[in-house]
C-alpha cells in the first residue's frame, strides 16, 4: 500500500491541501456568521448555497473538464475557490456570501471530479480496494485536520481566510508538476431517481436523509457550538470529533451489515443515532468533553446511513448497474444536503441552538418509522444474494464508484468482502491515530 501511495504522491498532496482548506473554511464561515449575529435561518440559507452549487457542479462541471482537460480544469476551479475565499473578509454581506458559497460549491465539485477520475484511472483489479482505502483515509484525515486550523486566528480577522486560500492555491502545484497522464473522459450510465426508488425505496430514502443530516450538521454545528458557549479550541475539537467518529464507526457498522440483515442493522443505527442526538442538548456545556465524544458517536452513525443505504440498494441491483445506482444515490444525497441546513436553521431560530439536534432526531425517527413499514411490505434479500458491504462516502462524482470493489470490473484479486474488510480496518486504524493526535 505504501508503494501505491508513493506513486500517487502528487495527487494525494493536492487532495490533502484542498480538502483541509475547504473543511477549515466551512467551519470558519459558520463561526463568523454567528459572531456577526446573523439570524440562524439566514445563516442556514447562506450555508446551503454551497450544497446547491455542489450539486450543480456534479452535473455541469464535468463539461469544463471535457473541454479543457483535467489539469487546466483543476487550475480553473482551484483559482475560483481561492479567489472566493479572499473576498469573504472584504464585506460581510449576506447576498454576497450566499453567492460565494454557491460558487465555492460548484468549484469544489469540479475539483473532486478531477481528483476522483484521476484516482479511478489508476485502478487495476489488483489494487482497486487499496486505492479506495487510500482515498477514504486521506479524505477523512484531511477533513479532520482542517478543523484544527480554526485555532490559527480569530474568525473575524483576515488571517484564517488567507490561510485557507493559500492551502487551496498550493493544491494546484503538485498536480501541475505531475507526469501522470490525464484520464480519458467517459459517459456514465444513468438510472433515474424515480426508477431507483421503485427498486430500493429504503436505499433512496436513506441516502436522502443521510445527506440532510450530514449537511445540516456541517453547516450549522459551528453555529450551535458558538451559541452554547464553546471556546474556539473546543469548537475545533467538536468538529474534528464528528469526522473521526465517522471513520471509527465505518468498520463495526460494515461488519454488522455483512453478518446481519442490513435493513435491521439500519434500524439499529437509526435508533442509536437518535438517542445520541437527543442526548447532546441534554449535556450542554457542563461536560464539554463528554459532549464532544457524544457528537463523535452521533456523526459516526449518521455518516453510516449513506453507505448502508448504498449496500441495501446494491443488493437489489445487477452487478453491471452498481455504479449507475450509486451515482443516482449520490443525487438523492445531494438533494437532502440542499434541504438540511435550511430546515435545521429554521428550527434553531424557534427552539434555540438545540434545535439542530431536535431536527436531526426527528428525521432519524421518521426514517426509522418508514423502515419499519418497508420491513412489512418486502421480504429481506436472502443472505446468498447479498453483495458485500464496502464503506463509501459521498465526496464527489460518479468516478469514485468505479473504484468500488463491488462493480463488475472487479473480477480478480481480492473479493469485494475482503476489500471491504481491508478498507474498514485501514480507516479504523487511521482514526485511532488521528484521535491520538487530536488529544495531544
Amino acid at each position: 500500500m505504501t508503494k501505491l501511495a508513493t506513486s500517487l504522491i502528487a495527487l494525494i498532496s493536492s487532495i490533502v491541501l484542498l480538502v483541509a482548506g475547504n473543511a477549515f473554511l466551512m467551519t470558519l464561515l459558520g463561526l463568523r456568521l454567528s459572531m456577526e449575529n446573523f439570524s440562524t435561518s439566514l445563516i442556514g440559507w447562506i450555508m446551503v448555497c454551497y450544497s446547491i452549487g455542489f450539486v450543480g457542479g456534479t452535473v455541469f462541471a464535468e463539461r469544463v473538464v471535457e473541454r479543457v482537460g483535467h489539469i487546466r480544469a483543476f487550475a480553473v476551479f482551484a483559482t475560483t475557490l481561492a479567489v472566493s475565499i479572499q473576498i469573504y473578509p472584504l464585506a460581510v454581506n449576506a447576498p454576497l456570501w450566499a453567492a460565494l458559497r454557491g460558487l465555492a460549491g460548484f468549484a469544489m465539485a469540479g475539483l473532486m471530479i478531477v481528483m476522483e477520475s484521476w484516482f479511478s484511472s489508476r485502478a487495476t483489479n489488483e489494487n482497486r480496494a487499496r486505492l479506495f482505502a487510500v482515498y477514504q483515509v486521506v479524505f477523512f484525515l484531511s477533513t479532520a485536520s482542517g478543523q484544527l486550523l480554526i485555532n490559527i486566528g480569530s474568525p473575524d480577522s483576515t488571517l484564517p481566510y488567507t490561510l485557507a486560500a493559500i492551502l487551496v492555491t498550493l493544491a494546484v502545484i503538485p498536480l501541475s508538476l505531475t507526469r501522470m497522464h490525464a484520464p480519458a473522459t467517459e459517459d456514465a450510465e444513468r438510472i433515474s431517481l424515480k426508477r431507483l426508488y421503485k427498486i430500493s425505496p429504503v436505499g433512496v430514502s436513506g441516502s436522502l436523509i443521510g445527506g440532510l443530516l450530514t449537511s445540516a450538521f456541517y453547516a450549522m454545528a459551528p453555529v450551535y457550538a458558538d451559541r452554547v458557549g464553546l471556546s474556539t479550541d473546543r469548537v475545533s475539537l467538536f468538529m474534528a470529533s464528528a469526522i473521526i467518529g465517522a471513520m471509527v464507526a465505518a468498520w463495526p457498522v460494515g461488519r454488522m451489515c455483512d453478518r446481519f440483515n442490513r435493513r435491521r442493522v439500519l434500524f439499529g443505527v437509526l435508533a442509536v443515532a437518535a438517542g445520541a442526538s437527543i442526548a447532546i442538548p441534554a449535556m450542554g456545556t457542563v461536560h464539554p468533553y463528554a459532549l464532544i465524544g457524544m457528537v463523535g458517536l452521533y456523526m459516526g452513525l449518521a455518516a453510516a446511513l449513506y453507505p448502508v443505504a448504498v449496500a441495501i440498494t446494491n443488493d437489489q441491483m445487477p452487478t453491471h448497474q452498481i455504479t449507475a445506482a450509486s451515482t443516482t444515490l449520490l443525487l438523492a444525497y445531494g438533494i437532502g444536503s440542499c434541504i438540511g441546513p435550511v430546515v435545521a436553521a429554521s428550527v434553531m431560530d424557534r427552539a434555540g441552538p438545540n434545535g439542530l439536534f431536535f431536527t436531526n432526531t426527528g428525521f432519524l425517527l421518521l426514517l426509522a418509522v418508514y423502515l419499519l413499514y418497508r420491513l412489512q411490505k418486502r421480504a429481506d434479500v436472502p443472505e446468498a444474494e447479498r453483495v458485500d458491504y464496502v464503506t463509501t462516502s459521498p465526496h464527489g462524482g460518479h468516478h469514485l464508484y468505479e473504484l468500488d470493489p463491488r462493480n463488475e470490473d472487479f473480477h480478480r484479486g481480492e473479493t469485494a468482502g475482503q476489500a471491504g474488510l481491508r478498507i474498514g480496518k485501514i480507516m479504523l486504524g487511521a482514526a485511532g491515530r488521528a484521535h491520538s493526535a487530536v488529544k495531544r
